[in-house]
């Protein structure tokens, strides 16, 4: 709680920055002002049954902004009692069936609405997910489009979900039905949050349910911030619920409720095991789309200015805070060296610093903690032998920025190869055949993406009808669209997000069969 013994010690500036000169506890909306400029009101409260409300326990945590390591604001913390009035008001909705039996029409008109919204305050919210993430404004920008893409697209699904007659013979008439799971429980992580926002509530509200979503709590703002359209588009209360917190307090709530009927989590493989154990003891749907150490293959035959200029986005983009990101790049013997150096000159020609500068294209870490792991991974791919070609350190002393890293000379069994590092850190291999090659590429626990970069379309199918991943990126990479299907195999995830896959994980199948009075008989 914001205490007075903390508004004593506050330094007048922020305090008059939070609006806090007069309060004994948060107000539900502080000013902020952004490093671009913009000045907005950013919501703290959690957003239930369509307002934003105090935490009952009055509990506040800070958000930090990466770029400059200062406070940005506080939002308020759910905690066990919060997350119950949350499901309640998801449970209400649902049974009364205001958004479950509404006519598709109206779940359309409503996430078009939001999705309007959200276009109209664009260059806010792209400011927003720079300040509290840290990733660069032109990424940002890129992030807020495909969530005003994907929200359109489910509001174009909305009429689409449909089951199917089936011929049993003249005796019966068979039919199935798809309905809603009911309370749905999302937990998204902290590196794309909007984005991961608009993919898990999309497809939840076209098909019917209610959503609690757990917003990470490094990055909150953004997800409250447009939580403010959802009552103007006309989305009934209880429908969506957003609450910041924690994991081992929302997220474990969220999990283990029994009346939340399914677990959507982004985040990594080790929470994803613990949240499907949890929400198993109560045989909840789940999908889990998990982290990745996704192989970047490159053949001789490839442009190779343009392939490594694909695989700099592949793993630099976003900071490399990207579960899907081409970590593993594999180059063909005759074009390593080459390859080598082009990457060597393209990796240090990137800018890195100040997120909201235009000319950036790698921004900050979101986290301490997040900047110290990579600088870890660096000290220990070093340690291993692997020859440092470039980057592997912190850019300046304010600020959670590191030059993006490149290792040679790499063993398959280093941990730098093997583990997710999560972050702007690639390694450089080379292979002599394509048997080889599918050897190495699906030598990892993990199975999310792949990038394929060659002239040959003949050797890119035969790649990626081998390579054991959910999506394959041929001469591209990180490349997204709404109507694609994206998820992993094994340790990289259950389940897929977006394209019409994404509405199977929010829909159960009801069969329902007749029997007919015939003519002349019973």
């Amino acid at each position: 709680m914001f205490t007075k013994t903390l508004l004593r010690t506050a330094n007048p500036a922020f305090k008059a920055r939070l609006g806090l000169r007069c309060y004994a506890q948060l107000p539900l909306r502080v000013p902020v002002q952004i490093p671009n400029g913009i000045e907005y009101e950013q919501p703290t409260g959690l957003f239930i049954n369509n307002k934003f409300v105090r935490a009952k326990q009055g509990k506040t945590f800070e958000v930090i902004s990466p770029a400059t390591e200062e406070t940005i604001t506080h939002v308020y913390e759910a905690r066990e009692d919060d997350v119950e009035d949350a499901i309640t008001a998801a449970d209400e909705a649902f049974k009364s069936g205001v958004w479950s039996q509404a006519d598709p029409l109206v779940r359309a008109n409503a996430l078009n609405k939001l999705a309007g919204y959200i276009e109209e305050h664009k260059d806010i919210v792209a400011s927003i997910e720079t300040l509290d993430n840290g990733k660069a404004i032109n990424s940002a920008r890129g992030d807020v489009q495909l969530v005003i893409n994907y929200l359109r697209s489910c509001a174009g699904w909305c009429d689409k979900v449909d089951g199917r007659v089936i011929n049993t013979g003249n005796t019966h008439f068979s039919y199935t039905v798809k309905q809603p799971l009911g309370v749905c429980g999302q937990i998204i992580p902290w590196n794309f949050p909007l984005l991961m926002w608009a993919w898990k509530i999309g497809p939840a509200l076209a098909t019917g349910n209610t959503v609690v979503l757990k917003t990470a709590e490094s990055t909150p703002l953004s997800a409250l911030y447009v939580s403010q359209f959802v009552p103007k588009s006309g989305i009934p209360p209880g429908v969506v619920n957003i609450v910041s917190g924690f994991g081992k307090i929302v997220g474990e709530a969220l999990t283990n409720h029994p009346k939340i009927k399914k677990v959507a989590f982004t985040g990594s493989t080790a929470t994803g095991r613990h949240i499907y154990q949890n929400a198993g003891q109560n045989l909840k749907k789940v999908t889990l789309e998990l982290g990745g150490k996704s192989p970047n293959i490159v053949f001789a035959d490839a442009d190779i200015k343009q392939a490594v200029q694909n695989v700099i986005l592949g793993i630099y983009y976003n900071s490399g805070e990207v579960c899907c990101a081409g970590s593993r790049v594999y180059v063909e013997e005759s074009a390593h060296e080459e390859f080598l150096h082009e990457i060597k000159a393209a990796a240090e020609a990137l800018k890195v610093g100040d997120p909201f500068d235009e000319s950036t294209f790698q921004g900050a870490q979101t986290s301490q903690m997040q900047l110290s792991k990579i600088l870890k991974y660096v000290e220990i791919g070093k340690e291993e032998g692997a020859t440092l070609v470039t980057g592997g350190e912190r850019v300046g002393t304010k600020g959670y920025f590191i030059s993006p890293t490149v290792f040679g000379d790499v063993k398959e069994d280093m941990r730098i190869v093997k583990e997710e590092i999560f972050g702007p850190v690639v390694t450089v291999s080379k292979f002599k055949s394509v048997d080889e090659l599918i050897e190495l590429a699906n030598d990892s626990e993990y199975g999310l993406a792949a990038g394929i970069h060659t002239t040959n379309i003949n050797k890119a199918i035969e790649v990626a009808n081998r390579v054991n991943a959910g999506t394959v990126w041929v001469n591209t990479f990180n490349d997204f669209h709404h109507s694609v299907p994206f998820g992993g195999f094994n340790a990289s995830g259950i389940g897929r997000e977006m394209g019409s896959e994404a509405l199977e994980n929010y829909t159960q199948t009801k069969a329902v069969r007749v029997k007919l009075a015939l003519e002349g008989g019973a």
